[in-house]
């Protein structure tokens, strides 16, 4: 490794013009859905109940049509199709891994594209949910890290992800009921493009309207937002949001972390460890999930690993080590198998759940790290890549 990589850029939000048109009535909040309605003349006294009664066609049902729905009056109805719509991302394609992963490509305003991950298994189905159009972090082993920020995700766009998933894998109810057994789609990961404590606002609305009860109706404790380590946002995510933290933890020293996550050199990994021993949801049920992927010759060391479990210490934990899926370009290598079962073994032996994830969707290039534009895809050479990353290669 050689010179240093660089930091984040600092970049809270993107400033973006609304499109012309209809407003989107995806993606708002209850509060914002009722002052829309009273803004076309919904009398207030109606006003709460017509929320309740579009909220469930749309969330509920998976309902775009506003003609079916039919507890509405006609008149009503029309007045909804004159100045809203209810539009979720476009889907430019759809690719299917040999082991049931699904790849979406979508197209959102302005025609950015963003990627969706779903990962069946036997006991749950997880959505992997992107944040922003590319990322702001320059994480040197993370393929998306090599796309420059665009913009953030609105909270329609993010929650639309997960609409387009349930159309995909037709899990909308039937109207009128409210069951749901044996969901495809159990799971939601905030672990996709982008930095979502970055876009902390977006991601907050759509993640209550995952978790409303009249709507998609997930458990917060089923959904999982995971950030590189933006300490100040941290306790505002279990505060107005609630859900489970995962953590890109990666490294055990600041000198290597920098390298890493850039980010470190803003808030470091004393300052990340601190925020994080005062989550307010820390709890040995509710443990923070550390990401560590394996790279080779850089962060799976005996010593990487005892300094890793004695850096932890005293916060309720798991440690997911993630095998480096490698990519065009790519300036890192996977560690060997051995390698990373010793690196598991000694933090096992410590005390904590170090599972080894198993690469998924590998073959469309669908797995933990790779996922990236396709019209941004592959324009930057390795040396290109390594140069910005800060690593020289023999």
């Amino acid at each position: 490794m050689a010179a240093d990589a660089p930091i984040t850029q600092d970049v809270m939000t993107i400033p973006r013009k609304l499109p012309d048109g209809p407003m989107n009535l995806v993606g708002l909040t209850r509060p914002a859905m009722r002052d829309a309605l009273i803004a076309i003349g919904t009398p207030e006294k109606q006003a709460k109940m017509r929320v309740g009664q579009i909220w469930q066609w749309i969330y509920q049902w998976g309902v775009r049509d506003f003609d079916a729905m039919t507890n509405l009056s006609k008149a009503f109805r029309a007045e909804l199709a004159e100045h809203f719509v209810i539009a979720v991302p476009e889907v430019v394609t759809k690719q299917v891994s040999t082991d049931g992963t699904r790849k979406y490509l979508v197209r959102i305003a302005g025609g950015h594209e963003v990627e969706i991950v779903y990962i069946p298994e036997t006991d749950r189905g997880t959505l992997c949910v992107s944040s922003q159009v590319g990322c702001t972090l320059t994480c040197s082993f993370c393929h998306t890290g090599t796309q420059k920020l665009v913009r953030n995700l609105t909270a329609a766009e993010i929650i639309g992800q997960v609409m387009v998933a349930r159309d995909d894998l037709n899990e909308w109810p039937q109207t009128g009921t409210r069951t749901y057994e044996a969901r495809l789609l159990s799971n939601i990961v905030l672990m996709g493009m982008g930095e979502p404590l970055y876009n902390f606002d977006n991601v907050r609305d759509a993640m209550k309207i995952a978790m409303d009860p009249e709507g998609i109706q997930l458990s917060r404790r089923r959904i999982t937002l995971s950030t590189s380590g933006v300490v100040p946002e941290i306790a505002k995510t279990a505060e107005e949001i609630g859900c489970q933290l995962a953590v890109s933890f990666h490294a055990t020293t600041d000198e290597v972390r920098n390298k890493l996550v850039p980010i470190n050199k803003r808030w470091n990994i004393e300052e990340l460890l601190d925020a994080l021993r005062a989550y307010p949801k820390v709890s040995n049920s509710e443990r923070i999930t550390f990401e560590y992927v394996m790279l080779d010759g850089v962060n799976d060391s005996d010593e990487d690993a005892h300094r890793l479990v004695k850096l932890i210490e005293g916060i309720p934990a798991k440690i997911n080590l993630i095998p480096f899926n490698e990519w065009p370009g790519a300036p890192y290598k996977r560690s060997s198998n051995n390698r990373i079962r010793a690196f598991s073994e000694i933090v096992y032996q410590a005390g904590y759940a170090s599972p080894v994830r198993k690469p998924r969707g590998e073959d469309i290039m669908a797995a933990c790290g790779q996922l990236k534009s396709d019209t941004e895809r592959a324009r930057k050479s390795k040396r290109q890549i390594e140069a910005e990353a800060g690593v020289s290669q023999p």
